[in-house]
């Protein structure tokens, strides 16, 4: 009674101000929060955010400079069972094969690791790999191939499907072939061409319809779960010269006017692109691997060109060997690749670039060590293959790096 005696009109009007206000609090502003943050970790445990994210995209590979690594060793050796025997260069005793073999291309950006094999065939068990072009995509090849088996020693030759060679490796279940075809389109020998021979001197043409492509990978769809494509090295007139001409038909009648030489190429790389995207499934992994360089100096193959070099070539070096406006022996590589660059926009194709970081390697070719006596009399210098083991080994670093980022997520 004492006390209630002391609490006067105003002092209970302050004490009941507060407590409202706090009973307010509670009732309405703190449901929010924890509505909030209710809703928040519940978002934590749905199925939907429990969906690992993928990690970054790679990054740019295909910009970075050589460096000697004295550790760096090849990944297979002379005894390699696919090896080809003009690329076979430790067998052929080509000089400073252990310097060619101990640069190491160091992306500007990222780390390239080497591949392992085991990991690589575990990421890609009951699948198949397709190399579709020219022999530069055989070079690539008989890399990849050799490499591999050092995973699985029971690999066999294989040579199904129209493909002109390959291997299987069974504890895997893993095919990777390669099918020879270098213009990619279909085109065939034609001598009964009378109002042609006639005119010219020309001997007879050989005809490539633009829209079909050719046999060797026509009825590959439903096989291959990665192709790597490629095309260029015999769209030149030394391999079709005047006397005997490509001539382009479509819908099978000719093309008017009759497109030259790089126009055809232009047209061809164009529907091919085109039948890629129709006739292949969405799931097929597509690349287009751009062109090779070549590095002939003083004269093509044909004209005593030389490839005998002990170094790369220096990055200020390499516009002057490959810009096509210094009307260089080895323009043709660039100009090329701006066609199917071209070509391969807004489509599913995706661009495996490995023509800067092949520039620089003048010195890794077969030249003059060809495994036969009379090679280089009757064929001139290789300067347009690779020496295995070689740069073709980081090309599969690269792409075994860019199919286990697809597959392996």
């Amino acid at each position: 009674m004492l006390m209630a005696s002391k609490l006067t009109p105003k002092l209970i009007t302050w004490l009941i101000l507060p407590s409202c206000l706090l009973i307010f609090f509670y009732s309405t502003i703190l449901p929010l929060y924890t509505n909030t943050a209710t809703a928040a970790a519940a978002a934590r445990r749905s199925p939907i955010s429990e969906i690992p994210l993928l990690p970054s995209a790679p990054c740019d590979l295909f910009k970075g400079k050589w460096v000697i690594d004295p550790t760096r060793k090849p990944m297979y050796d002379s005894t390699c069972p696919f090896h080809r025997n003009s690329w076979n260069c430790i067998k052929n005793q080509r000089e400073n094969m252990g310097r060619i073999n101990s640069w190491k291309w160091v992306p500007d950006t990222c780390d390239l690791n080497r591949v392992d094999p085991t990991a690589f065939l575990n990421t890609m068990r009951d699948k198949n790999i397709g190399f579709v072009g020219d022999s530069l995509n055989e070079n690539f090849l008989v890399s990849f191939l050799c490499i591999m088996r050092s995973a699985d020693s029971g690999a066999k030759k294989w040579k199904r499907k129209g493909a002109w060679r390959g291997a299987y490796f069974p504890k895997y279940n893993v095919t990777v072939a390669y099918h020879r075809t270098v213009l990619l389109a279909q085109y065939e020998w034609q001598t009964k061409q009378t109002e042609l021979s006639v005119r010219d001197g020309v001997k007879g043409i050989y005809r490539v319809d633009v829209d079909i492509p050719s046999s060797d990978w026509a009825h590959i769809a439903d096989f291959y779960n990665v192709l790597v494509f490629n095309t260029g090295h015999w769209w030149g007139y030394d391999k079709f010269p005047k006397e005997s001409p490509l001539v382009f038909f479509k819908n099978g009648e000719p093309i008017h006017p009759s497109p030259n030489m790089f126009e055809g190429f232009k047209i061809v790389v164009e529907n091919m692109v085109s039948h890629i995207e129709k006739a292949f499934p969405k799931n097929v992994l597509k690349l287009w691997r751009l062109q090779s360089p070549r590095h002939f100096h003083g004269g093509d193959w044909n004209q005593n060109g030389t490839c005998l070099f002990d170094d790369p070539l220096e990055q200020f070096q390499l516009d002057l060997w490959f810009d096509p406006s210094n009307n260089g022996v080895n323009k043709e590589a660039r100009k090329l690749n701006r066609v199917i660059e071209e070509s391969l926009k807004g489509t599913s194709i995706r661009k495996l670039d490995l023509s800067h970081l092949s520039e620089f390697r003048a010195d890794a070719h077969p030249a003059i060590w060809l495994g036969k006596k009379d090679a280089v009399a009757v064929w001139g210098q290789d300067c347009m293959h690779w020496c295995l083991p070689g740069v073709p080994d980081t090309w599969v670093d690269i792409l075994t790096q860019f199919i286990s980022y697809t597959f392996g997520n």
